[in-house]
């Protein structure tokens, strides 16, 4: 078949992987030579810099990730000289300048959904059509993007359940069938003279070695696929393990998806075909895919969730303001609540760039619920911290956990640390492994120290106040002042 240009471009972002790219696969068949690129793009990076984010373990993941892409660029393509060409600029300017010094007719990438990226992406679109070169963007970071699942009126669901059955119902196995790359891999070329670099190092980017290593996070294609393999393994009790932060229950691969360095479909097709077998785990696993989706297409659709509620009236909410609540939001941050199950959480994200998910819940519904701070903050410390930051997830699950989105829980179910402690930290094992300064307490008494028999305290070596916060709020005032402070929303809830 005729190719419609002589040479492409593929744009890497959040999808560094070769096999099953979508962007890769279409430049390859319309193409007679494409070259690949990613940038190290600026305008995100510059601000990490000059927030003192030196040592981000994304940043990391990203290029220990490029390393493999590179290899397998250059693999598939036979040629040494052939692989990744790597750039560290401002992304709407190195594009269009990139692409007029190869001399494509065309430019390949997937599309990301984020306000940021669709900005740049128009720039970048328009820079390249007054070049004359055409701009090609394709779906590959989800299963169904922006109104491919509508209500029968036509509109994007604002409900996760109705939403969830109509993906099942237009799920097929056409939707997850792979792009199969490899088979047009003659189609990649040697990278040019003066762009052949290797993947620059992190300081060389003005960046850090983290602690990504001594966490043992797998990178690239090949950590994701280690992870995964060991994930299906599993999969039939991950219904009944998911919630237990001591237990290894997640699939633990959400850095890979938000990176791309797995496949969505195959992740789908695995999970759908084990559901269809009659596994329940698989089930909730998929299930747990789905809600990706769904968040991607809420941003998608209603991209005033970014800065505002998803429900206009929760905007109304008088939040918690002034020196007493950014104490106590520093208390959070820092995991100096008192509520261990909070601050093991907490402890785990500051020093692990994960948190579980049933811990990411406990300790959002606690900022907002009992200590009565915006949602908002908490949204930013967490998109700052996690590995897996993804824009859409982070917004829907804080609006969920403040009730102010889209199928959120009622404003008025308010999670008592306490009793979540007790029910999925049962032994204290997560705590202990975060908090070790409350290692030696009996199980009864690490849920609530301050409830603790005095003997039990000292024999433990904790001191209320100096060893171990106490409380920073009584959980039953807390939930009484909430109640409260979302009566102005208590008619639409």
């Amino acid at each position: 078949m005729e190719k419609s240009f002589a040479s492409g471009l593929v744009w890497f972002r959040r999808d560094l992987r070769t096999e099953d790219n979508a962007a890769l696969y279409h430049a390859l068949k319309a193409c007679r030579q494409v070259h690949c690129v990613f940038v190290f793009d600026r305008e995100i990076l510059d601000p990490l810099l000059a927030q003192g984010r030196q040592a981000d373990r994304r940043v990391e993941f990203i290029r220990e990730s490029l390393v493999e892409l590179d290899a397998s660029l250059r693999a598939l393509s036979g040629d040494p000289d052939g692989g990744l060409i790597v750039r560290h600029a401002w992304a709407v300017d190195e594009l269009p300048a990139l692409a007029r010094r190869l001399g494509v007719q065309g430019v390949f990438a997937n599309h990301d959904y984020e306000p940021q990226a669709i900005a740049r992406d128009a720039k970048v679109r328009g820079a390249l059509a007054d070049a004359g070169i055409a701009f090609h963007t394709s779906k590959d970071h989800v299963i169904f993007e922006r109104e491919e699942v509508l209500t029968q009126a036509g509109r994007p669901y604002g409900v996760f359940t109705p939403y969830k059955n109509a993906w099942l119902k237009k799920l097929n196995a056409f939707y997850l069938k792979p792009y199969p790359v490899a088979r047009h891999a003659a189609s990649l070329v040697f990278r040019p003279e003066g762009l052949r670099d290797a993947v620059p190092p992190l300081s060389a980017l003005g960046f850090e070695v983290t602690n990504l290593s001594a966490l043992k996070i797998p990178t690239g294609v090949t950590g994701g696929q280690a992870l995964f393999k060991d994930f299906v393994d599993r999969i039939d009790r991950y219904g009944d393990t998911r919630d237990f932060p001591a237990v290894k229950g997640p699939s633990y691969l959400s850095v890979h998806l938000r990176f791309g360095t797995v496949s969505i479909r195959q992740l789908a097709a695995v999970a759908w075909q084990h559901q269809q077998a009659g596994s329940h785990g698989a089930a909730v696993w998929l299930s747990e895919l789905v809600w990706r989706d769904f968040y991607v297409q809420i941003l998608s659709n209603f991209p005033h969730v970014v800065a505002g509620a998803f429900k206009p009236e929760y905007d109304a909410i008088q939040w918690e303001r002034g020196p007493e609540a950014q104490a106590l939001f520093a208390a959070w941050c820092e995991g100096r609540t008192g509520y261990p199950l909070v601050d093991a959480a907490m402890a785990q994200i500051n020093q692990t760039g994960y948190m579980h998910n049933r811990l990411r819940m406990v300790v959002a519904s606690f900022l907002v619920k009992d200590l009565g701070i915006d949602w908002r903050w908490g949204e930013a410390y967490f998109a700052t911290h996690l590995n897996d930051f993804d824009l859409s997830a982070n917004n829907g699950g804080w609006q969920w956990a403040s009730s102010s989105g889209c199928d959120a829980q009622p404003y008025f179910r308010i999670f008592n640390p306490t009793s979540q402690s007790e029910k999925f930290d049962a032994e204290g094992k997560f705590i202990r492994r975060y908090l070790p300064q409350l290692a030696d307490l009996p199980h009864a008494a690490l849920h609530a120290p301050w409830n603790a028999k005095p003997m039990d305290l000292l024999a433990a070596g904790v001191t209320l106040g100096t060893t171990y916060p106490r409380p920073v709020v009584d959980h039953a005032a807390a939930r009484e002042r909430t109640l409260a402070r979302y009566a102005v929303v208590k008619k639409s809830a």
